[in-house]
This record gives structure tokens, sequence and C-alpha cells, in this order.
């Protein structure tokens, strides 16, 4: 019997590259960048089939909630999703979901790759990846590179061992790993024949993984070993123990281990891919008509070249009048407007706002939870106006303010309302008032979303401003929703 695959998903990330559409708050994985379905959904679907096993995924604390909605919302259930009490790298996280996958299935088979890249043709990728279970299985580890393009300097870069005229996807030593190059060294690599795009894509076995760092790094499989051996469960995540995981470096898998091993295997992919690492890469993937302009959203172009239009809300229309070599992304509550060249800049611009203090830079107007999203519509001095989307038959925590009080009124759907010892249903068109201090909670007992306003007034609306009594989604005191 073939041996299954375990797909293991890298979900972290503060996407600054694609800002504004991509936050801290809500990176660039979760977002539809390139069709119906996030890159995350599409990264879950691509590593599914028959010979791959349900997926493990690694992820922060924000993102728990968000990952298990969009894996249901595409019809696949996680084996595992492990919280990573800090963000450290792809080093540490990767050798806890390899020690994790060993105390299930000891020399387990897993194929690690990022949960934001586009691979347009996922069985040819499957493909791929089943011509170089083999070399992993024997022991080697194996990373994927890809047939390259253009001289891109954006990316590190892969050696053969020697040259490989045609890419086939055929396993073969890895001479060595290359930092990303500057224009002239990129393009005598485009030439040579030798050279791939790194894609950070690995498969090895689990055993494999662990002597690698045993042998590399002890000090850190030490201290992943501490924070998996501690972990906690929680509902239906595993929680990494965050004292021996605070200790961590922050390091990439490639100079822990990669880059020191001898046990290291190249498979060449010729096939479409892009890690979507900026706004001219997602110009690039979505297809430039042939005066090289693209439009996502409601956006319109006039007498435009090489330029990207983007508007992300239907209440925004966007227009661009003789723009060369732009882009131009338009959000509810910030613009960007660059030239294409400088797309990686945009780091900068987030950098800047956060220094001001703008919530911009790593939050959106829409705010996810567990129980469904909310979104600021007015906010003055003493009262807040939010529309609260509700999924069926999820409940906020039972709960109450001390500063402020709440007026609900629905406009879809109908609300389980709880205030103090009152349990009512609230329909359509119904208004409900929760006085200042009052133990309240809202459920949707239907099987469609529930939409409502909530009107706040009092003198601080500050989402900490919470006492909770009692919450299915296991939130401690303070936390927010």
């Amino acid at each position: 019997m073939t041996q299954m695959i375990h797909p293991v998903l890298l979900c972290g990330g503060s996407g600054t590259r694609l800002w504004p559409l991509s936050r801290k708050s809500y990176p660039k994985q979760f977002a539809q960048l390139t069709g119906d379905e996030s890159l995350f959904q599409a990264s879950a679907r691509r590593l599914s089939g028959a010979d791959f096993a349900a997926p493990l995924v690694v992820t922060g604390s924000d993102f728990r909630f968000i990952v298990l909605e969009q894996l249901a919302a595409v019809e696949i259930a996680p084996s595992a999703v492990l919280i990573e009490p800090q963000a450290r790298n792809t080093a540490p996280a990767i050798l806890a979901a390899a020690l994790a996958l060993e105390a299930q299935a000891p020399g387990a088979l897993m194929l690690v790759a990022p949960s934001d890249h586009v691979v347009p043709d996922a069985p040819r990728f499957r493909a791929a990846v089943q011509a170089a279970a083999a070399a992993a299985r024997a022991g080697q580890i194996v990373t994927f590179g890809i047939r390259p393009d253009r001289a891109e300097t954006g990316y590190g870069w892969l050696e053969l061992s020697r040259p490989s005229p045609d890419f086939a996807p055929e396993p073969q030593p890895l001479r060595r790993f290359v930092e990303k190059p500057d224009a002239a060294t990129a393009q005598a690599m485009l030439a040579d024949g030798l050279h791939l795009w790194n894609a950070g894509i690995f498969l090895f076995t689990t055993t494999t993984l662990i002597a690698a760092f045993a042998a590399h790094d002890p000090a850190m499989l030490e201290l992943v070993q501490a924070a998996t051996a501690a972990a906690q469960p929680d509902l239906a995540f595993t929680r990494l123990a965050p004292e021996p995981w605070a200790r961590l470096a922050d390091i990439s898998i490639d100079y822990a281990v990669m880059e020191k091993a001898g046990n290291l295997t190249v498979l060449p992919y010729d096939g479409q891919w892009s890690d979507l690492g900026g706004w001219e890469a997602v110009w690039r993937e979505a297809g430039p008509d042939a005066t090289g302009v693209v439009t996502h959203g409601p956006a319109t172009a006039i007498d435009c070249e090489n330029s990207l239009l983007r508007a992300e809300a239907d209440t925004v229309q966007l227009v661009g009048i003789g723009l060369k070599n732009i882009v131009a992304i338009a959000m509810p509550d910030a613009v960007l407007i660059a030239d294409k060249d400088r797309a990686q800049d945009v780091k900068l611009a987030v950098a800047s706002l956060k220094a001001q203090g703008a919530l911009q830079a790593e939050s959106f107007p829409r705010d996810y939870r567990p129980w469904g999203w909310f979104e600021s519509l007015a906010i003055g001095s003493r009262f807040q106006v939010k529309r609260i989307v509700v999924h069926p038959g999820a409940a906020l925590s039972l709960q109450s303010h001390h500063h402020r009080a709440e007026h609900w009124v629905v406009v879809e759907g109908t609300a389980r309302v709880t205030i103090d010892q009152e349990v009512r249903l609230v329909t359509e068109n119904q208004s409900v008032y929760i006085p200042l201090g009052a133990v309240h909670r809202m459920e949707n007992p239907g099987k469609l979303p529930m939409v409502l306003i909530e009107v706040q007034t009092g003198s601080y609306l500050g989402e900490d401003d919470i006492i909770r009594y009692e919450d299915v989604y296991a939130r401690g005191q303070g936390a927010k929703g």
C-alpha cells in the first residue's frame, strides 16, 4: 500500500507586501486574490486526494477560527491545528508539526507548504510530489524548485548539481542554496540552466527531519520537544506551550537545517507557480490584457498601460486615466497608489502608518470572530454603530459591559436574545435594548446568517470592556467578542 503523504500548511505571517488588502489581522492567505477561494483554501484543496492524509495546519491564535471556517467551507477537516504562542519563523513551526505527526504516525511522510502560494495546475503539482516521494522515503530532504521564466531578484534560488535543459520532474542532488541575487546574478542564473527558484516547499519523513535538527540544531529540537510535550488541547486546537516556545530563535528552516544538511535533493517543477509576494506578482498572475492592464471589482481604466486597478468595495468606484506602470488598490478605509516597480516597498508604507498609530496599518474595519464578524459603520465621541453577522447556530458569549449600553435591530434572520433572566426571539425589523451592566447574549438559532445593527452608547466603547460569564469558544476575560 502506498504511504500516505501528510500535508503541513504553514498559515502565519503578516502579509505587509499586499497591503491594504492583506493586513496583520487578516493576511493574504485568507483573501480571495485570484479566484473564488482564498489562497489557503486553494492550497488545502491542492494537497488533497487519494494519496493525501488530512492536513495539519500551523497557525497563530488570532487565525484559529478563520482556519476552521475556511476549511469547513471547502469540506476539508484538518487532522490537527497547532497554535504557535508567538511567530518564530518556519523552522520551529515545521519541527513542531514533525513531532506532532511522529507521535501519531512514526516515520510519516510530510509535505510542508506555505498556504499563500498560487499553483494553478493542481494535478501536475501532485504528480511532482509523487515523483519525489521515493527519495523522501529513502531519507532525503526534498525541496521543490520552480523553473524560472525571468531574472527574479525577490526569490532565493537553488543550484542544481547538473544542468537540466528541460527541467524534468526528476529528483537530483541539490548543490546549494543561493540568497536573493542582484539583477546581474539573476540574469546569469536564468541563462545557465543550473538554477531554480526556491519555492519553500519540502517533502521528507518525520524521522529524517527530526534527525536533521538533532544533528544541526539540537537546542531548537529540545525546546520544541518541550513545547509539544506540554501542549494543551483547546476545543479543536492544540496550543503549544508558551514558555519553551518564547525561548526559541526566530529562524527559517533554510538557515536552521537545510543549508547544513548533506542529504538534500531537489525536484524541478516546470508548471506555473507564484508566491504572490507583491502587487506586481498579482498583476502578472491575473493575466494583463493587450495594454498590460488588469482591473478587478468596480474599477475602470481609461487610456492606461501596464497597470493594476483593484477596488474591493462595491461602494467605491476606482477610475484611472492615463496611468502607466501604476498599482492602485482601493479599500473602504485605505487607498494605495504606487509605481509598479516599487511594489515591494509597500511594507515601508505599513511601517510609516504603524508609527503614526493608524489603525489601517494592521487592522480592517471588518473584525472576524469565531461566531461571525462585525464592522464599524459610524463612530462618534460617545456612540458607535456596527453591522454584526452571526453564523447559523453560533452564539456570542454571555457577557456584560461596565461603560456602555446597546440597542440591537435585527435586519435579517432571527436572534435569540438573553437579557439577565429573560430569553426571547427577536425577528426582522424588531429591536431590543440592553441596559448598561445587563448580562446578555446573542445567538442565531436559524440556518442562515443573522444580521443586525448594533448602536452602542456610553463613556467608553472599547472591545476590552467586557465581563465574560460563559463562552463556547473558551476565550478568557477581556478577550474580544
